[in-house]
């Protein structure tokens, strides 16, 4: 490890763990929060004059966006060039004491910038490198510029979402890039586990994600159901083909609930608890396939029920009788929740949004892990805030050097 870990008592899991990140946008910086959120040091490399293009999404006022200061939160800024040989050259420095990169450019873009594998690995033979890419490492896609959207088409998600008498849909967050940035940690954990049980170093240590396959990992049986049956599944909306009763149903106030009735035993308890006796006790009902044949009655059922009561009220009918259902819950609703509150999931952070310091509330951490438990420490930095720290500490480089590298790279 890049430093001697120290695992007493509450010790964050990963420190003593340096990560390097050279990606922009989500699927590296993703991974790399997880990484910064247990401890470990993770070091943000960002071009010049401008930093990652994520500072300036969805950012109604103030220089940097809060989903920056979400995703760049337990990271230090360093402002590098890394076209220039100063660049190159502060990398590879600080590479020799660095365990995993973490990189999302186009395949061969390292390799163009004289950083590709068999360079690192020469410099650090233990480096883990994550490679996260639209289309991987290798087939022949591999050139094919690819971002979240393009991978969620590609894999097939967006195909099945949304309304089935219009355009394909999808969900308002990246979720291409977020899962691709999970199997590019879990990957790193591996390589890093492997060699901490004594396992055999490979020649080079590389884990190879691509967008569109983690997204296709979590569509289930999308083509074995094709295979198998001749299926090929459409949008539908809210609720799941074949996984009945599922979905969303309005309430009397207008506000939305999803309910999930979909097993035997739920199914039971939830048409006691909608006064429906009569499909509660008819046996017909007991598989999926006979509750799919009867969907449309099914949900009017469910309709009738939550229309005439309020949102609370039903919710409160429903845990009562042990069936999975939830609010169908906005930005206002989350932040002033008191589960939320209670597992740490929101917390408040002073940040200066434009020019004064505002309490801004912001996600917590997960994975719980009691005793390791992660930590925001400090939230998304200014642009090359650590710049003179890191390469200083860790390179060599004096003021003069670090200087000639962009106007902006002293602080």
């Amino acid at each position: 490890m890049a430093n001697q870990l120290n695992l007493g008592e509450n010790n964050q899991p990963l420190a003593g763990v340096r990560v390097l990140e050279l990606g922009n946008f989500i699927a590296a910086p993703f991974a790399a929060r997880i990484f910064g959120d247990f401890g470990a040091e993770v070091i943000k490399i960002e071009r010049p004059d401008g930093g990652d293009e994520l500072r300036d999404w969805r950012k109604a006022r103030g220089q940097t966006s809060m989903l920056f200061r979400t995703i760049a939160r337990n990271k230090k800024s360093v402002e590098l060039d890394l076209r220039s040989e100063l660049g190159a050259t502060a990398i590879k420095e600080i590479i020799k004491t660095t365990d995993v990169l973490i990189e999302n450019f186009r395949p061969g873009t390292l390799e163009k910038w004289g950083l590709g594998p068999e360079v690192l690995s020469g410099i650090n033979p233990d480096l883990v490198l994550v490679r996260i890419s639209g289309y991987g490492q290798t087939g022949p896609y591999k050139d094919r510029a690819g971002f979240g959207s393009s991978a969620e088409s590609f894999a097939g998600l967006r195909y099945i979402t949304g309304e089935p008498d219009r355009p394909a849909g999808r969900a308002a967050a990246s979720l291409g890039d977020t899962v691709a940035g999970l199997y590019g940690v879990i990957g790193a954990l591996m390589l890093m586990l492997n060699k901490a049980k004594g396992g055999r170093n490979q020649e080079q240590n590389v884990v190879d994600v691509a967008l569109y396959e983690g997204v296709f990992s979590l569509l289930e049986s999308l083509v074995p159901d094709y295979d198998a049956y001749g299926m090929v599944r459409e949008r539908t909306g809210g609720r799941l083909p074949g996984v009945v009763p599922t979905g969303s149903y309005t309430c009397q106030d207008g506000l939305e609930v999803v309910i999930g009735g979909n097993s035997n035993s739920v199914f039971t308890r939830l048409m006691r608890a909608i006064g429906r006796e009569d499909l509660a006790s008819d046996q017909s009902l007991m598989t999926t396939e006979a509750r799919g044949a009867r969907e449309e009655e099914l949900n009017g059922a469910i309709e009738a029920f939550t229309g005439s009561l309020p949102l609370q009220q039903v919710l409160a009918a429903l845990d009562s009788a042990g069936v999975p259902a939830a609010p169908v819950y906005d930005a206002p609703s989350i932040a002033q929740d008191a589960h939320y509150q209670a597992r740490g999931m929101i917390e408040t952070h002073e940040v200066v949004v434009d020019r004064n310091p505002e309490l801004i509330r912001f996600p917590g951490v997960v994975p719980k892990i009691p005793g390791h438990q992660g930590e925001v420490k400090w939230v998304g930095p200014d642009l090359g805030e650590h710049t003179e720290e890191v390469l200083m500490g860790l390179t060599g480089f004096d003021a003069g050097q670090i200087a000639a590298m962009g106007s902006k790279a002293v602080k």
